[in-house]
């Protein structure tokens, strides 16, 4: 058994460890398919085998070359270190830096089984979301992280650490970039080329900026999608027999039927893996788990009539369910459904993403590599019944309300072909689906609001720093409250104040002691001041590290996702993820990250996120209110722009509240006739 000590010791060679098979007791990331020539082959190997001195390339070069031909990757699975991978308390890491010691209590943490869903592929999450591309890189960063002085910079190429470089004590520790492109290769096609080359990877948004904090992550966004869903669909707060369809338990996608319960309605989850269901049921994140449909319906049926707030997770194709509750409408006239979505990994569904109906699950992880023709046109065909029968259950006035939940499933079901389009549809600006993206209708407002993802992480490791900490946000917001907000925005911290109060009873913590909430600047400014405080005063036992998750305000440019609801035509450029990636730099992050793919995909969102550590000084104090205000007002000013209401006053606000904030803002058209007349003269 490794220790952290020798962890940081740098990538043993003398001796080598002994060479290691996948075991095959725990799941594995499917294999993937690069089609590589001989001579991008003999590049790979060439590649890998240059983190090594010359005389251990004899050895290693047959074992890289055969895991290169197995798994379309060389993930150097000799490398993986024999230690309970986990978050270990900030003081047990043999570092120079507090900053240094935790990135690493983040970066074990996205590796820890109990977290990553493809753990010794070093997959966070989303089918292919990297921490790092190899087991070796991890050893390298173990090391640099080790030694980094205050005044040094790490610097990561897409998993590779470029190495340390003098900086300055003001700038990040860590800087990370991950599946940056020249635009015009930024290609499905491409990206497996490259990644099997191992010079580039997939870092999702949180897998590879190391922020990820488990499902809990989601489960809060879920929880208030669900949430605001009911009240602008259906009428309604109270969501006591209402039922909430989805599928996907593997990943983020497991807060749904976490997030289903907190929300007081019915989830039915439909979950392809076994042991994904498995997990998520022994984690007390599924409370009921059926195997046929019959079992699936009687369940839905019964705790519709007895108004029983509940989670069912089936195990089956989410094709089949769907199909099964038009069968019920049909047959019986009774809608069985009131909301439904979707979160199978679609960004990445020919690979392992989305699992198609024809095929079993063991059947697709063969199809996928051995046919992959034939297994895209399965998906392909299996995603226009899927459609087919939402497109069914929505009929009417009364039916289901259906939203994409920004994981690429209506894109790739428009590009199956399915029914998926709003009529009348131009396209010139990307399609435009019948179906709302639920940043559109439901989430969009919130993100115009200042209102995101704000999480935090106490590195001590001790349950009783989590508890406290939830304690102090609820009792910031409360005295944020009291001084006077709008009637929106109280009931965001209405929202927030009842979640963190109930978080604890929820059992949500897998991995790290985190926790999550949606806050504005004001909110989160003031949060991050007492939790520094209390790191100062020793009511806490160790630093905090606060980050969000990168689908926030400010921090992702994605067309069908986060900037969905903007339509001055910006939706398709970044600019703003990638200013605020720069911004947070040199306003006091301890790191920044930029990444290409994330949510939807590859070439399809630009996004970045940050880490900051509070450690209890004056200087943290200054930091997170520089760094904080940006990350807000940055994506509130953009939308402001873009002609959002919303988003106009909540930037007004902070000018006022800031007098050196200064923001361009719009100026509406008053006449709606003008546009059209010079047009009809030209």
């Amino acid at each position: 058994m490794s220790s952290l000590k020798e962890l940081c010791d740098g990538v043993p060679l003398e001796p080598l460890p002994p060479r290691r098979s996948r075991d095959e007791s725990v799941p594995h990331a499917p294999v993937r398919t690069p089609n590589l020539t001989r001579e991008e082959q003999r590049l790979a190997l060439q590649n890998a085998l240059r983190y090594f001195p010359a005389h251990v390339h004899g050895t290693l070069a047959e074992e890289f070359g055969q895991e290169l031909r197995d798994y379309g990757h060389i993930y150097m699975y000799r490398f993986r270190p024999d230690i309970n991978m986990r978050a270990y308390p900030i003081s047990d890491y043999p570092c120079v830096t507090r900053q240094a010691a935790a990135i690493m209590h983040m970066i074990m943490n996205n590796l820890d089984p109990r977290v990553a869903q493809f753990p010794h592929e070093l997959v966070t999450y989303g089918g292919n979301g990297q921490v790092l591309s190899n087991w070796v890189q991890f050893w390298l960063v173990m090391h640099y992280l080790s030694i980094m002085k205050e005044d040094q910079t790490l610097v990561l190429y897409s998993g590779h650490p470029m190495g340390l470089f003098p900086s300055r004590v003001e700038a990040p520790r860590l800087i990370i970039t991950n599946g940056m492109m020249v635009p015009n290769y930024s290609s499905r096609e491409m990206y497996e080329k490259l990644f099997a080359l191992g010079v580039t990877m997939y870092g999702q948004m949180t897998a590879g900026s190391y922020c990820y904090i488990g499902p809990q992550g989601i489960v809060h966004g879920t929880t208030l999608t669900v949430l605001n869903a009911g009240r602008r669909h259906l009428g309604t707060s109270d969501l006591a027999g209402k039922v909430f369809v989805s599928s996907g338990l593997g990943g983020m996608s497991g807060a749904q039927a976490k997030a289903a319960v907190i929300s007081g309605c019915v989830g039915v989850i439909a979950e392809v893996s076994k042991e994904a269901l498995e997990k998520r049921h022994e984690q007390g994140w599924v409370v009921d788990v059926c195997f046929n449909l019959d079992d699936v319906i009687a369940r839905i049926r019964h705790a519709r009539q007895h108004k029983i707030t509940t989670s069912i997770g089936y195990h089956g194709n989410i094709v089949h369910l769907w199909e099964r509750l038009v069968y019920e409408l049909d047959s019986t006239g009774d809608l069985l459904v009131d909301l439904g979505t979707d979160q199978t990994s679609c960004h990445n569904p020919f690979l392992g993403g989305y699992y198609p109906v024809q095929l079993t699950y063991e059947e697709s992880r063969e199809m996928m590599h051995s046919d992959p023709v034939r297994f895209k046109n399965l998906v392909q065909e299996s995603l226009c019944r899927q459609i087919a029968a939402i497109n069914r259950l929505t009929e009417k006035d009364k039916g289901m309300y259906f939203f994409d939940y920004g994981n690429a499933f209506l894109l790739e079901s428009s590009r199956a072909g399915a029914d998926v389009l709003k009529e009348g549809s131009s396209n010139s600006l990307g399609p435009q689906f019948r179906y709302p993206s639920y940043v559109q209708h439901i989430m969009g407002d919130i993100f115009s609001l200042g209102f995101g993802p704000f999480r935090w992480v106490c590195t001590s490791a001790e349950a009783s720093d989590l508890e406290c900490s939830d304690d102090i946000a609820a009792s910031v917001l409360e005295d944020i409250i009291n001084k006077g907000v709008t009637e929106k925005v109280k009931l965001q911290y209405d929202d927030n104040i009842r979640w963190i109060k109930e978080a604890g009873r929820h059992n949500m913590v897998v991995g790290s002691q985190a926790r999550i909430l949606y806050s504005d600047q004001t909110g989160r400014i003031a949060i991050a001041l007492a939790f520094n405080d209390a790191v100062r005063t020793g009511k806490l036992k160790g630093p905090v590290v606060i980050s969000r998750d990168h689908h926030d305000v400010s921090g992702t440019d994605s067309p069908f996702r986060e900037t969905s609801n903007i339509y001055d035509g910006s939706t398709f450029c970044a600019d703003m993820s990638v200013q605020n990636a720069i911004g947070d730099s040199f306003r006091g992050a301890t790191w920044v990250a930029l990444h290409n793919g994330g949510g939807v995909g590859w070439g399809e969102v630009t996004n970045g996120g940050f880490g900051l550590v509070l450690d209890g000084t004056n200087d943290a104090d200054e930091r997170a209110k520089c760094v904080l205000s940006w990350d807000v007002c940055n994506g509130v000013a953009r939308r402001c722009w873009s002609g959002n209401a919303n988003a106009k006053e909540t930037i007004q606000q902070a000018m006022n509240s800031d007098p050196k904030l200064k923001v361009t803002l719009p100026n509406e058209v008053n006449d709606p006739d003008l546009l059209d007349r010079v047009l009809n003269d030209l």
